[in-house]
């Protein structure tokens, strides 16, 4: 069924429509374990779909020097656009004024849906394509004159354990092709912003994690993410291809809803219901918002220079003061969520202060107005 997908449509292009319609327990009692109502993008059965006509190409234009906020007009492509840190990714496109388009083997857009109103998704072009496909990747490239670029296209820690092979396949191989298709086109496109992630790191690093990376993931997935840095540095080193990739840690609010992180935010979203839930981990770890994590993302597409690998700053938290948080937020849940006193296999702090060096201050929100907006948004919903 995997390898099915992974072979589908190569680059199809869509404006997409809504359409109608044993282990501790340190807190209260366990409703059962966090999980997501949502379904995966695998079909298309909540949403209409009309191809649109593609843009001729266009010229390159030319570059702003501050990373942090350019004058000039971008076109965005994000792969990886229908998850979580896509579509914030998007959104903070279109809100710095940038033309947005959307790259994704997937076409189920209920992310986009807690993430944009209508008329910002009427403002983005999807591309449903393959990211192991380089041709396919490239076409998609000029025909629709892209500029700048955030890969963020990868299968997440259940995904690569599951199917290791599918997991290199689309993390390893699908990086590698994002590279060689902006290193044919760097007059164009300066470089590329992409996700590294946490991961790299192994519970036997020590704790702030030295930004200089890890030394032993902990899992498939990390080995991968490690792999990809390691790719960019030779990019940078052989062919001058600029390159800003962010180590995200545990992301959190409207759309996160798989990975092994994903747990706290699908507690937010059961409280916005009014039930509780049990949480598959415990222990102290740093928290992104996920809005914050897609203006970063943006900003670091205008990289220029060097193979600059950050981590996301972060707020450090235990899962004590998470649940704190949501019990805050929502009070009728107190006493309702639990969770599993294990640690995730990361450090529990990561050193983060070469990305707002780079990119300018990000101004994330405390952690507990994070929660309260992620839980208000998904009430909304």
């Amino acid at each position: 069924m995997r390898d099915a997908l992974i072979s589908r449509a190569r680059s199809t292009t869509w404006r997409v429509w809504a359409a109608p319609g044993p282990a501790a327990r340190p807190v209260g009692q366990a409703v059962g374990p966090c999980a997501s109502r949502a379904r995966p993008n695998t079909d298309a059965t909540s949403i209409g779909v009309r191809p649109i006509p593609r843009p001729k190409h266009t010229s390159p234009r030319p570059e702003a020097d501050d990373l942090r906020a350019s004058p000039i007009r971008e076109r965005v492509l994000v792969t990886g656009a229908l998850g979580c840190v896509g579509a914030w990714t998007l959104k903070a496109a279109l809100d710095a004024g940038d033309d947005a388009f959307g790259f994704d083997l997937g076409d189920r857009t209920q992310r986009l849906d807690l993430v944009l109103t209508p008329a910002e998704q009427e403002r983005i072009t999807l591309i449903q394509g393959d990211i192991t496909d380089l041709d396919g990747l490239g076409r998609v490239l000029d025909e629709h004159g892209i500029t700048r670029v955030v890969h963020l296209a990868a299968l997440q820690v259940p995904f690569c354990r599951a199917d290791p092979a599918l997991g290199a396949r689309v993390n390893v191989v699908g990086t590698v092709n994002l590279f060689e298709a902006v290193k044919q086109r760097l007059n164009r496109i300066p470089g590329v912003a992409y996700a590294s992630s946490a991961a790299v790191y192994g519970p036997d690093d020590s704790s702030p994690a030295p930004e200089s990376g890890g030394a032993a993931p902990a899992t498939f997935y990390g080995v991968t993410k490690q792999t990809n840095e390691e790719t960019a540095r030779l990019y940078w080193a052989e062919s001058h291809v600029p390159s800003f990739g962010i180590r995200p840690y545990v992301v959190y609010g409207p759309g996160r809803d798989q990975g092994m992180t994903s747990a706290p935010t699908l507690a937010m979203e059961a409280a916005a219901r009014g039930e509780g839930c049990e949480i598959a981990y415990g222990g102290d770890a740093q928290y992104d918002y996920a809005p914050t994590v897609g203006v970063a993302f943006h900003r670091a597409a205008s990289v220029r220079e060097g193979a600059v690998v950050a981590n996301f700053p972060g707020v450090p938290a235990s899962m004590a003061e998470v649940v704190a948080a949501i019990e805050a937020a929502a009070p009728e849940v107190e006493g309702r969520i639990s969770w599993i006193e294990s640690p995730l296999p990361f450090p529990a702090e990561l050193e983060a202060t070469a990305l707002e060096r780079a990119l300018g201050p990000l101004r994330a929100p405390a952690l507990a107005d994070g929660v309260h907006e992620t839980i208000e948004r998904f009430r909304r919903s």
